[in-house]
C-alpha cells in the first residue's frame, strides 16, 4: 500500500514539473524574473538593450508607468579642467642663524608672529664690539692728524728745495712718510668697516616678510656660529603670501598646458573645503619624471588671508579654458554598463537607453562628447528603475542646485 503511495506522489510530481516547464516563459514573466522569446529576440536586436546591464533587460515595468524627474539638456559655459592634488610651499624658507659667537640680549619678536622685512627679531650681546669701534676711532683720529703734519712736511721741504735751501732726499723722505700715514689712515678705515659689519650681525633683522615659527633660544642662550645641533637656529621665516602650491600632472597633458601657457597665463585655483584661492602657473618642470610619468609645475597664488598653509595638501584645478558649448548634465543621470556609459533620453513618455561618451567630469557635473543633442530631455532621478522602452510619468522637481545650474568661469 505504500509502496502505491509513493507511486502516485512521483506522477503528480512529474506533472507538475512538466506543466512549469512548458510555461515557464509566462510564469517568469509574471513574476518580473525575465522575459518572453519574442522580447529576447528584439532586445537582443537592440545596441542600446544590450548596454544595459544583465537582468534590467526586457523588464518592463510590471508596475506601470515609472516616476522619474527629467531635465532638459542645454548648452552651458564650462571650464576646461585638470584637476591634481599639490602641496602647499613657502616661497622662501629661511632658518635664522647668528653670524658671531654671542649672546642673545633680548627676543623682539613673539612666535608664530607676522613680520615684515627688515623687522628687529634679536639683539645680540655688542658691548665688545663697540669697545673695539672706540679704539679704532680713536687710532683713524692719530692717523688723520699724522696725514695732516706729513702734508706740512712735505709742503716746507718742497718750499725749502724751490729755494735752494733744501736737500731732495728731505724732500722724498716727507713724502715717504706722507704716503705711509696715507696707508695707515686707509687700513684703519677698513678695520672700522670690519666692526661696523659685525656690529650689524649683533641685531638680526628679518630677511624677508613671513609667519615666524617657534624660537629654540630664548633671552640670556649663549649662540655659536660652529654649533651644527638643532639650537643653533633660533627661528625659521616662511613667505607665505605669495605662496607656491605645487603639483604633478601626468605627461598625457603636457602638450595642452604649454600651449595654454604659450597664449598666457595659465589660471590655477587651489581648493580648501568650499574656498577657492586662484592664481597662475610659474613653473614647469623641464622633463617628465620617468618613474611615475608626471611632469611638476609650481603655481604662484596671493595668499594675504593666509588661506593656505605651507606643508598643506590641497586639490588643484588647472584651467585651460572655456568650452562655451558645452553639453554637460549631472553626473548622477549618467549610468555604467558593460558597453560604457548610458542614460535615458525620455520621449513622449518613453524611457530611451541611449549610450554616451564622457569628456570629463567635474563638480557633480559630466560633458558629454557624443550621443546627446540640446534639447533633449534626460531622467535625473528615478532612472536606477528604468530599462529601455519602459513608460514613465514626469515628477516635479528639487529646485536645480549649482551643481546642476550652469557653471560660470572660475576665478
Amino acid at each position: 500500500m505504500r509502496m502505491v503511495r509513493l507511486a502516485m506522489f512521483a506522477a503528480i510530481v512529474v506533472v507538475i514539473g512538466g506543466a512549469a516547464y512548458s510555461y515557464r516563459g509566462d510564469i517568469a514573466q509574471r513574476l518580473g524574473f525575465g522575459a518572453s522569446a519574442s522580447e529576447v529576440a528584439q532586445a537582443g536586436a537592440s545596441p542600446a538593450a544590450s548596454a544595459q546591464p544583465q537582468g534590467r533587460r526586457g523588464r518592463l515595468n510590471p508596475g506601470g508607468a515609472v516616476p522619474v524627474v527629467v531635465t532638459k539638456v542645454a548648452a552651458k559655459q564650462m571650464p576646461i579642467l585638470i584637476e591634481a592634488v599639490g602641496t602647499v610651499q613657502a616661497i622662501a624658507s629661511i632658518q635664522i642663524k647668528p653670524r658671531m659667537d654671542s649672546q642673545i640680549m633680548k627676543v623682539h619678536v613673539a612666535e608664530g608672529a607676522l613680520v615684515k622685512e627688515g623687522d628687529l627679531l634679536f639683539e645680540l650681546d655688542s658691548r665688545t664690539l663697540r669697545a673695539q669701534l672706540g679704539q679704532i676711532e680713536a687710532q683713524i683720529r692719530k692717523d688723520q692728524a699724522q696725514v695732516a703734519q706729513a702734508r706740512r712736511d712735505l709742503s716746507r721741504f718742497e718750499d725749502l728745495l724751490a729755494k735752494s735751501a733744501g736737500t731732495v732726499v728731505s724732500r722724498d723722505t716727507a713724502f715717504t712718510t706722507l704716503k705711509a700715514a696715507e696707508a695707515q689712515l686707509d687700513a684703519d678705515e677698513a678695520a672700522k668697516a670690519i666692526v661696523m659689519t659685525q656690529l650689524s650681525f649683533m641685531e638680526i633683522r628679518a630677511p624677508v616678510s613671513g609667519r615666524i615659527g617657534s624660537i629654540s633660544s630664548k633671552a640670556g642662550t649663549v649662540v655659536r656660529v660652529g654649533d651644527n645641533s638643532t639650537n643653533s637656529v633660533l627661528a625659521t621665516i616662511n613667505q607665505v603670501d605669495p605662496i607656491y602650491v605645487a603639483f604633478a600632472v601626468p605627461q598625457v597633458f603636457l602638450p595642452e598646458i604649454r600651449a595654454a601657457m604659450a597664449n598666457g597665463d595659465v589660471q590655477v585655483n587651489a581648493v580648501v573645503g568650499d574656498k577657492r584661492q586662484s592664481g597662475i602657473i610659474a613653473f614647469l618642470e623641464n622633463s617628465v619624471d620617468p618613474l611615475t610619468g608626471t611632469v611638476t609645475a609650481k603655481a604662484r597664488i596671493a595668499n594675504a588671508s593666509e588661506g593656505l598653509w605651507p606643508g598643506q595638501f590641497v586639490k588643484v584645478e588647472i584651467v585651460l579654458g572655456i568650452e562655451s558649448s558645452a553639453i554637460a548634465v549631472p553626473t548622477a543621470a549618467i549610468q555604467l554598463g558593460p558597453k560604457g556609459p548610458y542614460l535615458f533620453v525620455i520621449n513622449d513618455g518613453v524611457a530611451e537607453l541611449r549610450s554616451v561618451t564622457v569628456k570629463r567630469a567635474q563638480d557633480g557635473v559630466s560633458v558629454i562628447g557624443k550621443g546627446l543633442e540640446v534639447g533633449e530631455q534626460i531622467a535625473i532621478d528615478g532612472q536606477l528603475r528604468l530599462v529601455d522602452g519602459a513608460n514613465v510619468t514626469i515628477r516635479p522637481g528639487a529646485p536645480a542646485t549649482p551643481s546642476t545650474a550652469s557653471s560660470p568661469p572660475r576665478g
